[in-house]
């Protein structure tokens, strides 16, 4: 597909806004100068930026964290103050880093000296800023679940090939040596031929209901709701304004696909490396779900999906499953966590050098930090990642419609169905969203 892509308005007009960098950037270094560092933006500063990928950036020495940017001024500051801090302690130099604050990721985007960007944010902002971080020549490292919708997940994928985009999408549980030692396993046939993968997946818990609250003045929820309707502030269906809580966002339809997606993807990826199926999708999907009748939480609690593979893999989720993954073949089976098998020899079978072997890592983001620099793929690239997230959202759309779909893998359409492929996509709020960046 031939496309000509240029950036928004607004990121192209804040270019020339900015200063001559004081930090030359990687690209023009060159992969030996003694002084050559990736640099990293870090796009939302919550939770999960915190507790797992400011840490794994910034422990590895190839990267420094030198700007950062959120919508909640609160977050910022300390954000930056952890940042600073954390280089502070690794070097004993107070002055190391000096992290840019913004409070659009815009400007950060625009500026020469970075490299690469991590993107936390809530999952309704996720593609449109990885979309414009790739046109804007940035590498990208992106929480799951990777999209709101497939029609920008879709989007993304097709950029990020055209641009030569490193992209990491954090599906970690790629890097869990069971994880990929049971698939190892499947792939070469120690259970014969597999024939059926479940997977237990939480739902979400239902809640109370929530009362409109004033907006916190250091807060741009407007900006913060993007692309999706506008709808009164309460703290318990964004993030806490005090700690790093799990935010109520993650079990709102509004801005997601509660569990099916946030844990699900993980799962459903692992799923595929051992399916071979990471680069296509199921040929139908079956899915009901439970959702509470009251309360700001609108996404199922207990769900159960059935989707079938064009190689005759047949795929359960539900919460209602023990252990993490099941794979079953037709002369044994593996599980994960408990890591067992129906004959113990086969978790001692040695995958000998003329077998499939798959990427080994220990850490999601050391991998795309050594990608930026090799140009290599990553272990869980867009157009992985992209297929991966499909399943979890055609489990939503089979829930909501409340019947069975039938879906083509290769056009990423329904089958005669204009009703479900009218939800591949969702209304999008102007100015914010894919739609608004011009194609």
């Amino acid at each position: 597909m031939k496309r000509r892509v240029f950036l928004k308005d607004a990121i192209i007009s804040t270019a020339g806004a900015f200063a001559a960098p004081t930090i030359i950037p990687s690209s023009v270094l060159g992969k030996n100068a003694p002084s050559n560092k990736i640099h990293v933006g870090q796009i939302g500063l919550g939770r999960i930026a915190v507790s797992m990928d400011l840490p794994g950036i910034m422990k590895r020495d190839t990267a420094r964290v030198i700007a950062c940017s959120d919508l909640d001024g609160n977050r910022l500051t300390a954000g930056k103050a952890k940042i600073d801090q954390y280089y502070a302690e690794k070097t004993g130099k107070t002055d190391y880093i000096n992290a840019k604050m913004f409070d659009d990721y815009r400007e950060l985007l625009a500026r020469k000296d970075i490299d690469a960007v991590v993107i936390s944010t809530p999952d309704h902002w996720h593609m449109q800023i990885a979309i414009e971080a790739a046109l804007a020549g940035k590498d990208v490292f992106c929480q799951k679940p990777t999209s709101l919708t497939i029609a920008e997940g879709r989007l993304f994928a097709d950029i990020a090939k055209k641009k030569g985009t490193v992209v990491q999408i954090c599906t970690q549980h790629r890097t869990f040596s069971y994880n990929r030692i049971a698939c190892e396993l499947v792939r070469n046939g120690r259970i014969g031929k597999l024939h059926t993968v479940s997977i237990n997946i939480g739902g979400e818990s239902p809640g109370p209901a929530a009362e409109k609250m004033p907006v916190p003045k250091t807060f741009n929820y407007d900006k913060w709701l993007g692309s999706t309707p506008e709808t009164f502030y309460t703290e318990m269906g964004v993030h806490p304004q005090e700690g790093y809580g799990r935010p109520g966002w993650m079990k709102r339809h509004q801005f997601g696909a509660g569990g099916i997606s946030n844990t699900g993807q993980h799962y459903i990826d692992v799923a595929a490396w051992a399916m071979d199926t990471e680069y296509t999708g199921p040929v139908s999907i079956e899915a009901v779900g439970k959702y509470p009748r009251t309360g700001i939480f609108d996404v199922p609690g207990d769900f159960l999906v059935k989707a079938v593979y064009k190689n005759d893999v047949t795929l359960y989720m539900s919460s209602l499953y023990s252990g993490l993954i099941k794979y079953e073949g037709t002369e044994g089976w593996i599980t994960t966590k408990p890591f067992e098998a129906s004959d113990p020899a086969i978790l001692n079978s040695v995958i000998k050098e003329n077998e499939i072997r798959l990427l080994q890592t220990d850490s999601m983001h050391g991998n795309w930090l050594d990608c930026i620099q090799t140009r290599k793929t990553t272990l869980v690239p867009a157009e992985v990642a992209h297929r991966s997230c499909s399943v979890a959202l055609l489990s939503d759309i089979s829930m909501q419609l409340s019947r069975k779909l039938y879906w083509n893998p290769e056009k990423e359409q329904f089958r005669n169905d204009p009703e479900a492929n009218a939800l591949l996509s969702r209304p999008q709020r102007k100015p914010y969203g894919t739609n608004y960046i011009r194609i």
